[in-house]
């Protein structure tokens, strides 16, 4: 996950405009608060990335603690979410010492790609000691092996001509596929899970879960899982 997390604290040319990358974290964030339960509920984003829009979440809910593993946009969360007191930044390190059993809600989305399968565990088993008995854990955007670039291609086309950047988006496709981020996929790859392979994997990692009915985000090609401790 190194590699990854520095391309993403670098300079990068994931989002092929400011509208595209502006609209990427506002359906996020609506897609988040659907599942928040109650507005005095803990919610743990889990590498949240820039979460641009978080503070929709935060007015969701009672607190909101952004865990971010790439040092310089921790840094930016810090300075732009200051001012709101729901709010808090900690470090994938600092996540681990939080208080068992003191989140009601933990969002991971678009992440389990960029992680080895092991790495997966061991934030599956943070998670879990995190988690409320009565509280879930919702895993999104998760690649499926069936399903390839081609899929990501069409789902950005699509997102881009309905809300108006078609052009940017057809640009930003040329860029990408000469970008770092498109060597390092090619090099490292992104880690695909099929449905019954992450259930089982969530279950090994003592979840109970299901398959959402849609994916969190504009890519209806990947997949979000709902889970809950199977042993509370």
């Amino acid at each position: 996950m190194d590699e990854w997390i520095d391309y993403y604290d670098s300079t990068h040319t994931i989002y092929v405009s400011k509208l595209h990358r502006d609209l990427h974290f506002q359906i996020i964030a609506r897609d988040i608060i659907a599942y928040i339960s109650s507005p005095d509920a803990v919610v743990l984003d889990y590498a949240c990335g820039e979460a641009l829009s978080a503070g929709q979440v935060a007015d969701a809910c009672a607190t909101l603690y952004l865990a971010e593993p790439a040092p310089g946009v921790r840094g930016r969360l810090i300075a732009r979410f200051a001012p709101n007191t729901k709010i808090r930044v900690r470090s994938l390190e600092e996540v681990r010492q939080m208080a068992e059993g003191s989140v009601d809600l933990v969002v991971m989305n678009s992440v389990a790609q960029y992680m080895t399968p092991e790495e997966l565990d061991a934030a599956f088993a943070v998670i879990r000691r995190l988690l409320k008995p009565s509280g879930r854990f919702v895993l999104g955007d998760v690649l499926r092996p069936e399903v390839g670039m081609g899929r990501d291609v069409l789902a950005l086309l699509d997102f881009s001509a309905r809300h108006g950047f078609l052009r940017d988006a057809l640009l930003g496709l040329i860029s990408t596929a000469l970008s770092d981020y498109r060597q390092l996929r090619t090099r490292i790859g992104l880690e695909r899970y099929g449905e019954e392979e992450m259930l089982k994997k969530l279950a090994a990692a003592g979840f109970k879960a299901s398959r959402a009915p849609r994916n969190i985000g504009h890519n209806p090609w990947r997949m979000t899982f709902v889970a809950h401790d199977a042993y509370p």
